[in-house]
């Protein structure tokens, strides 16, 4: 199985999913065996999926073939840190309003000496063993993904200085808190929300790094593709479940009436 990490560094567009109010390994293996995303992000943030629950939904992922990244709100080492430890394959940290929050983050997400994050054998993470803990440090410090989301007017300003971190990998622009900070709430395509875009693709661009973009429509999507965006979040699982629902409804409503 291709990570997400490797997909975007050989720069491949990646389609992935949110799951979060219909979190269940169910709905993980149903995407995997019927859909075409490149892997899922379990959202950590917004709802109150607990560690346990967290490691058999990254089990139900990996048995279908779907890398995963837990999107978290960064408010301690702990939070930061324990979905890699599941076997996720990396973290997006939520509402980053500043640099050193940024290296922050990144330093709760990576192992010496770069970062701070601790040694622990008995997980996913570490085949639940250390046999070789410098072989191990410097493989999972590499191949965790590590994103942080450009969702305020703070981030944007301090936008280049984030791209340039050792350590972050992907800037990911969450459109929606985006336009509310920005003063223009819902219009996500406004023309100061799309000035944010270009300044988050021209950092991503310049420090090397890769960006991505929940996108609500085709209309944000391709403005975003056009800037250079290939990590794409395009489909959720309540969203999915009401227009799969309205779809059906209507189909029959033409055969039954209303």
């Amino acid at each position: 199985m291709k990570s997400i990490k490797e997909k975007l560094a050989e720069g491949k567009i990646v389609r992935v999913m949110s799951i979060g109010s219909m979190a269940t390994a169910k709905v993980v293996q149903i995407v995997g065996m019927q859909t075409n995303v490149d892997g899922i992000w379990i959202d950590q943030e917004h709802t109150a999926t607990p560690q346990q629950a967290l490691e058999v939904l990254v089990m139900a992922a990996r048995s279908v073939g779907l890398d995963s990244f837990v999107r978290v709100a960064p408010t301690d080492y702990a939070t930061v840190m324990r979905p890699l430890e599941t076997g996720a394959g990396g973290v997006m940290a939520a509402q980053i309003r500043s640099v050193e929050e940024a290296r922050q983050v990144m330093r709760w997400a990576t192992f010496p000496p770069q970062g701070e994050r601790g040694l622990f054998g008995g997980n996913f993470d570490s085949g639940f063993k250390l046999t070789n803990v410098a072989e191990h440090l410097a493989r999972r410090n590499c191949e965790r993904l590590l994103v942080l989301q450009i969702e305020t007017a703070e981030a944007v300003a301090d936008v280049e200085k984030i791209a340039a971190i050792d350590g972050v990998d992907n800037l990911f622009i969450g459109p929606a808190d985006l336009a509310n900070n920005l003063g223009v709430p819902g219009e996500m395509t406004h023309p100061k929300c799309l000035d944010a875009l270009k300044r988050v693709a021209a950092a991503a661009a310049a420090a090397g790094k890769s960006w991505g973009a929940l996108s609500p429509n085709p209309e944000h999507a391709a403005k975003c593709r056009e800037l250079g965006c290939r990590l794409f979040s395009v489909v959720g699982d309540t969203m999915s479940f009401i227009r799969g629902a309205n779809e059906t409804l209507a189909e029959m409503d033409a055969v039954l009436g209303t």
